[in-house]
């Protein structure tokens, strides 16, 4: 069945095409539509004027979906006390429809760790490449993440037509230990932040932006800062103090949110 979800905060450029996920392509001759899989299910996606419309999902899927696109936020609310400080205030209006997308753990750590070093384009084509190769064939020519398993059966070498160079051993040990229970993904949804943060770091490759990455991005820890270049630039030049107090609770969007903003602007954005 087709389900609507009304909102006019949603765009898609923006949240499925801003470097959260990996697997959101436009449909081919509109570009007001989408495919994409997530938690091995597929799904087309609609923006009209006044929302989303999820096209063919199942009634059993509906709740994954829902919280996939963190539809329990009201980022309206939110973005009217980040506005309180000058910068986020303009971040804010550039980045309007920008949302959080709460994704399955294991693929998010895989795809953050092929994200080191690299480019959205290519960590999608890396990412393509993984699944095609070792992922469960689910709808006609589309496959699904593949399982810590069969990766952890690997050796680097066997990840060489991935063309995803040094990342490759650091893929196999996250499989590695995934797999045999020294890092239980599952369980670590009922830790404190710094705890799963410390399972993350026995990752080879792992360091302190990737974790951070998983621990927003998968398990929606809203506290998690994720720094590169361009956030630690503007941490150094505006915030050199400390974040402002209109974040707290809420630094990961925050952070989504300067980033997005930064990097496209960067040669103007200027108070």
């Amino acid at each position: 069945m087709d389900f609507f979800i009304e909102t006019d905060f949603f765009k898609p450029e923006l949240t499925l095409a801003g470097g959260q996920a990996f697997r959101w392509t436009k449909t081919a001759g509109n570009g007001n539509r989408y495919f994409g899989i997530a938690g091995n299910r597929p799904l087309e996606l609609l923006f009209e004027p006044d929302g989303i419309r999820l096209i063919g999902v199942a009634d059993n899927a509906l709740p994954f979906w829902l919280e996939y696109f963190d539809t329990g936020r009201d980022y309206k609310s939110v973005i009217e006390r980040f506005s309180q400080d000058p910068l986020l205030k303009k971040a804010c209006r550039y980045a309007y429809g920008l949302r959080l997308l709460r994704q399955e753990p294991f693929e998010t750590l895989i795809s953050f760790i092929i994200s080191q070093n690299n480019n959205i384009p290519r960590i999608k084509m890396i990412i393509k490449r993984l699944c095609e190769g070792f992922g469960e064939k689910i709808r006609g020519n589309h496959f699904a993440f593949p399982m810590a398993r069969v990766l952890a059966a690997l050796e680097p070498s066997d990840l060489e037509p991935l063309k995803c160079g040094y990342r490759a051993k650091y893929i196999i040990d996250a499989a590695r230990k995934v797999n045999s229970g020294v890092i239980d993904l599952n369980a670590l949804y009922q830790k404190e932040t710094e705890d799963i943060k410390q399972e993350l770091l026995k990752i080879k490759g792992v360091g302190e932006k990737v974790a951070d990455c998983v621990l927003l991005f998968a398990y929606g820890k809203s506290g998690a800062f994720p720094k590169d270049i361009w956030v630690k630039r503007v941490l150094s030049e505006f915030y050199p103090d400390g974040l402002p107090d209109c974040i707290i609770g809420n630094e990961g969007l925050a952070q989504q949110y300067l980033f997005e903003y930064i990097r496209n602007n960067h040669n103007n954005y200027k108070l």
